[in-house]
């Protein structure tokens, strides 16, 4: 597996496709790794050459010194670009993920092609929940939020009939390193990007999961009324939505971007 060294810490990614296509970036939420896109690459690498990696401090990703910002984290994804020598990408992200796309598409929207924000936010509930959950972490580990963070992340009908792939996600959170965990936590607990949505200008799709309670639905509507002229996609899922129906979600993705 390949690494580059960004911000004085190697950051781990993957290519998937065909050399010759053009690049789609998917980037992951908090608690999992690139291989959350497991279930998208089949299809989507048909079409792209895919570019996953793991945010600093996930999957194999290090946690450099310093704090976590959403700016470093969208500046470790601008590197990244810089590094492999892509100019503009199409951008995909989840969650955590979201956010870094929404920072891309007000700061660096020359890199894009089209946006995909799925399952986020422009900001994130309250910062004393975040603060809370730092210190439940720090005290009691990451398996201290289980059950109750997969109940957010799938639906109770969609653990009771993918057993195996509940248990696949379930073991992503837990190799999380608890400070990577933590200090994304607190990445996202400072989020407030309403005022800038407006800015965003390349092509965007929100994908929202309509059981999700990590980022309700109602939450993917108000980034659709707010970046001009984005489209909204409504999925019967929680919060991993392109695990728990993977193939809407890929048909959803690939819709908009080959249009």
């Amino acid at each position: 597996m390949p690494f580059l060294e960004i911000d004085g810490a190697p950051l781990h990614y993957r290519w998937d496709g065909a050399a010759d296509r053009p690049v789609l970036v998917l980037s992951n939420s908090l608690g999992t790794d690139l291989s959350m896109w497991d279930a998208q690459i089949p299809e989507l690498s048909r079409h792209f050459r895919l570019l996953r990696y793991d945010t600093r401090g996930h999957g194999q990703s290090s946690l450099p010194t310093g704090p976590c910002t959403l700016a470093r984290m969208g500046e470790d994804a601008v590197s990244l670009l810089d590094a492999l020598d892509l100019d503009r990408v199409d951008f995909c992200g989840l969650s955590m993920g979201g956010a870094i796309g929404q920072w891309l598409g007000i700061h660096h929207p020359d890199r894009l092609r089209k946006l995909v924000l799925a399952n986020t936010a422009a900001k994130f509930g309250q910062p004393e929940n975040w603060t809370a959950r730092i210190e439940q972490v720090r005290k009691a580990g990451i398996q201290s939020l289980l059950p109750g963070l997969l109940d957010r992340w799938v639906t109770a009908d969609y653990q009771a009939a993918e057993p195996e792939t509940v248990a696949r996600i379930r073991e992503m959170l837990l190799a999380t390193p608890a400070e990577g965990y933590c200090a994304c936590c607190e990445a996202l607990r400072d989020i407030d990007q309403h005022a800038l949505l407006h800015i965003i200008g390349v092509p965007t799709l929100v994908i929202a999961g309509a059981n999700d309670m990590a980022t309700p639905p109602a939450l993917g509507e108000f980034l659709a009324g707010a970046i001009p002229g984005a489209c909204f996609v409504s999925l019967p899922t929680a919060h991993l939505s392109n695990i728990e129906a993977s193939s809407a979600f890929t048909a959803a993705v690939l819709s908009f971007l080959l249009c």
